[in-house]
């Protein structure tokens, strides 16, 4: 019924790596490839059998249809048991000889069209087959007994298969042979030559053991007690010798035992290193367990141990290279030569692991690669993106397949050198699952106490991490606290439109003319045009939309000139629509025209500040506040915290008690889609409300930014550098600020302080006479009971109109 059914179907196929299985064999397999496993799992659902067959090279991991025999056996499932480490044990019985006809389009497995392979085999009564069956069996009960290693039990079951062919099969599955003898077995489909095979090779293998026992004879004869403890090494001589194969692996260990010698190993490591060597000389270098020996001792070997490349330790040669690659940053860059100046001094790299923390786009990994560039070291990026799995940094333990060292020691190999500078990049992003917590195996590489004896689970012994040089790059402080608290922040908030078009002249430009292939005469800007790109087409932080814009304009232009089309001789504010499209962002321009309940707040975002919107209405109700825009809790708080400030205060502000019962608020931070976690726009939302139940306008040319508490204080809030180069980004005249935060004024370019009226605040009652188009005026109070300040609307109508 299998033959029937395999020529109906594609069968998925299970490649063996170091094994042929012959038909009425049951063999216990282990499976790791994810290839393989899908195909097991694939038998598993349908449970109609699978295809076993071998493939050619053993050491090849992922071979393809021409890597794998053409004659293999039919199969089933008998057993399935997946192992902790990811592998899977299955439990195999070979039932047919089959050959494959061909391969299907499957790409998650192997799947394959067999068909049965049919076998010429005399009838029972033939004498020569019984002859020819009965030397086989009595060769093969010679071989069990010089040999040993057949179990009794065996023979007794040997002895009751009738058939010549099952017994041919099984005697060629209990015989050491190479994979291709075996092989050749297997897609003999003549039975007579199938046995007759059997003979000659369990002939040979007879010899082989005789070979061996007299060896063993011959070595236990020249030894003497003294000598016991290297019977190991003379017998592997002896057989070296006997064979004449001396030259095979031998060479191989000689020169990995001298290039322990020679390597400036830790004496810990050079005593692992020799032992492992001791044991790869007493086992086959064919075997499994050799290879992995001899993949540790390669990692072993190559990482650098004590290898230093020179230092350049001139100050002034690093501030001149550091301005040379980043225009502006001066206190950031400051801060880098102080670190340096500490190195020098200490002859030792000591103190906090620095930590470069801003929005994308502003240099902080360009900024690493000119510290390595200036110190004179190898520099090694490694991303911490997406990264959940603690053997991403410490590495793999050499018991599971394909297991590795961890990224560092990759890094170090890499490098060559024992002081490279690590670039750590992405930090914030890593990721916790089942598999461990990365962020704290960080913990002992950034630790400078306890990176001098960093432990890779691969490695197994220590390693010196101390003269390297960690600097990590981050868009939040997100991580978590232990490892926060290894790293000195050095914030990189962004640049104004003048330092943006100073890195565009100085960097952008003739980096991105030389990718392009375009001289200097062929492509210029004028100053106008480089304005009206930042404003109208990047509203960033950092530069890294200008350098794409730039580049296609360059683009462009060089389609232009291969098609010997016109093309300016400098590019103006005109031409910039012709080529690069209807602006992304319209330039906010003086309005007669204010809205009333809209409000520009300022936000921090992880790509730099930005204008936050901030609308309300009042609608006929019963005195219900509403509050929309995908606000976390903080914000949610923040709202309920401005209501209530603005009811406790409504006579003084214009407003009469009763129009809380009487109507609805409806508070919204448009762009619902986008997280608002606050707290920063406490202030900006008692005045959307104040201006709607009011009906005053507000200045639209004003923006602001603090948190507000029942009472009315103004509290200080962070990203104030990001929030005024959003302001000066969007054209605002004026910026209200916590009065707390006058004191980070002084990190605020001078060019964004001379554009804009800043005004510090400490109450919220500062807020109305600079944002609001008219002043409040307070209710009386004997008109309290009676006066309203709001006029009666009908139910269709809502406040936020324009006012003119």
């Amino acid at each position: 019924m299998a033959n029937t059914m395999l020529a109906k179907k594609p069968y998925p196929l299970l490649a063996l790596r170091d094994i042929v299985i012959f038909p009425h064999m049951i063999v216990p397999l282990f499976v790791g490839r994810k290839k393989s496993i899908r195909c097991i799992s694939e038998e598993r659902k349908n449970k109609a059998g699978l295809i076993l067959a071998t493939q050619k090279d053993v050491n090849d991991n992922n071979p393809s249809p021409d890597d794998i025999y053409d004659i293999g056996v039919f199969g089933k499932i008998m057993q399935c048991l997946e192992l902790p480490d990811g592998t899977v044990k299955i439990l195999v019985e070979g039932l047919s000889r089959v050959t494959i006809v061909s391969y299907t389009d499957n790409k998650d497995f192997f799947e394959v069209h067999a068909q049965p392979l049919a076998q010429e085999c005399p009838p029972a009564q033939d004498n020569d087959m019984t002859a020819m069956v009965r030397t086989v069996t009595t060769l093969f009960q010679e071989y069990a007994q010089t040999s040993g290693k057949i179990s009794s039990e065996m023979l007794t079951s040997l002895s009751k298969i009738e058939d010549p062919a099952q017994r041919a099969d099984t005697i060629a599955a209990h015989i050491p042979l190479r994979i291709q003898e075996k092989q050749a077995l297997l897609a003999q489909t003549s039975v007579p030559q199938r046995l007759e095979s059997l003979s000659e090779k369990i002939h040979h293998e007879i010899n082989l053991l005789k070979v061996e026992q007299r060896i063993q004879k011959r070595v236990k004869k020249q030894m003497d007690k003294s000598q016991r403890d290297y019977y190991l090494n003379e017998q592997m001589k002896a057989i070296q010798q006997e064979l004449n194969d001396s030259e095979d692996g031998g060479g191989d260990i000689k020169d990995l035992h001298q290039k322990i010698e020679k390597t400036k190993l830790s004496a810990e490591a050079r005593e692992k290193a020799l032992n492992d060597l001791k044991k790869l000389r007493s086992m086959s270098m064919m075997s499994a367990e050799a290879n992995v020996i001899r993949n540790y001792l390669d990692w072993l070997l190559d990482i650098p141990w004590k290898k230093y490349s020179s230092q350049n330790k001139d100050l002034q040669h690093a501030k001149t290279i550091l301005d040379e690659d980043h225009y502006g940053l001066h206190k950031v860059k400051e801060r880098i030569l102080e670190h340096l100046a500490v190195q020098q001094r200490t002859k030792r790299v000591s103190g906090p692991i620095l930590c470069l923390v801003g929005p994308p786009g502003v240099g902080k990994t360009s900024l690493g690669q000119s510290i390595a560039r200036a110190t004179g070291r190898e520099f090694i990026r490694v991303s911490l993106g997406g990264v959940h799995d603690e053997s991403e940094i410490r590495g793999h333990r050499r018991t599971y397949i394909g297991s590795m060292p961890g990224r560092i020691i990759q890094g170090m190999k890499k490098s060559k050198t024992s002081n490279p500078l690590f670039l750590l990049d992405e930090i914030d992003k890593l990721g916790v699952d089942w598999r461990g917590d990365p962020s704290s195996a960080l913990l002992e590489v950034l630790d400078p106490e306890q990176n001098t004896h960093f432990n890779d689970h691969y490695l197994e012994v220590d390693y010196d991490l101390s003269k390297v040089m960690f600097i990590t790059t981050s868009n939040r402080l997100t991580m978590q606290k232990p490892l926060l608290d290894r790293l000195e922040i050095i914030r990189i908030e962004g640049y104004t439109e003048e330092e943006k078009k100073e890195i565009a002249r100085r960097h952008l430009i003739p980096k991105l003319q030389k990718r392009h292939g375009l001289k200097e005469n062929e492509w210029t800007i004028s100053q106008d045009a480089m304005s009206h790109m930042i404003q109208a087409y990047t509203r960033e932080a950092g530069v890294r939309n200008l350098e794409r814009e730039l580049a296609k304009l360059m683009r462009k232009t060089i389609y232009r000139l291969a098609t010997k089309q016109e093309t300016p001789e400098m590019f103006d504010k005109e031409h910039l629509q012709d080529y690069l499209g209807v602006p992304y962002y319209q330039r906010n321009e003086p309005d007669p025209h204010n809205l009333v309940g809209i409000v520009s707040g300022l936000a921090w975002t992880e790509s730099g500040g930005d204008i936050l919107t901030i609308e309300s209405v009042s609608m006929p109700g019963k005195g219900k506040a509403l509050y929309t825009g995908k606000l976390s809790d903080v914000m949610q708080e923040s709202v309920q915290a401005a209501m209530s400030f603005v009811r406790s205060r409504a006579p003084a502000l214009g407003i009469a008690p009763e129009c809380f019962e009487k109507y609805d608020i409806h508070v919204h931070f448009p762009e619902g889609a986008i997280p608002k976690d606050g707290p920063s726009a406490g202030i900006g939302i008692v005045l959307s409300i104040v201006s709607t139940l009011t009906d005053i306008p507000v200045n639209r040319h004003v923006a602001m930014t603090g948190e507000i508490t029942l009472s009315g204080r103004i509290l200080t809030i962070g990203g104030l550098k990001e929030k005024m180069l959003a302001a000066a980004r969007h054209h605002m005249k004026k910026i209200l600020i916590p009065h707390d935060n006058v004191k980070d004024l002084a990190d605020i370019p001078e060019a964004v302080k001379e554009t804009i009226d800043i005004v510090p605040i400490h109450h919220a009652d500062d807020i109305f006479s600079h944002a609001l188009m008219k002043p409040l005026k307070p209710l009386a109070s004997e008109n309290l009971s009676t006066h309203s300040s709001l006029p009666t609307l009908p139910k269709e109508e809502t406040k936020g109109v324009v006012t003119h």
